[in-house]
């Protein structure tokens, strides 16, 4: 039972981290993730490409890219080759977001510290 109270305590301190994120930036956290993602890619991506890379289903995926699309974060462009494929890619707006998300001290909660392997991009405040 040790096991469950301990994934208790993990899942409120992400839950809290997660609602204190989105109130902060006006970002989900899973769309912070679609944003670093294609930042990452730095080249127009189909969703599948997306999904895979961060572990998304793609019914999941497909409102959080029509999220970031309206707050014109992200843009869709029509496949060249298959005008049905539709590629996403970061807008000039996507990247600041992203900017200014490496330049804020997130606060990491403590109890997620070690689970992390934080790169310079993300700080953690004491």
């Amino acid at each position: 039972m040790k096991t469950v109270c301990a994934i208790r305590d993990l899942y409120k301190v992400l839950h809290d981290f997660e609602t204190t994120f989105e109130e902060t930036y006006s970002l989900s956290l899973n769309e912070a993730m679609v944003l670093c993602a294609l930042g990452e890619i730095a080249v127009p991506t189909i969703p599948s490409q997306l999904g895979a890379q961060i572990g998304f289903r793609n019914s999941h995926l497909s409102k959080l890219l029509r999220r970031l699309e309206q707050k014109e974060l992200i843009s869709r462009s029509l496949g060249q080759e298959d005008r049905r494929q539709m590629f996403f890619a970061l807008t000039s707006k996507g990247e600041e977001r992203i900017q200014q998300l490496d330049l804020e001290q997130i606060e990491i909660p403590e109890m997620l510290r070690p689970l992390l392997k934080l790169s310079s991009a993300v700080s953690m405040k004491p």
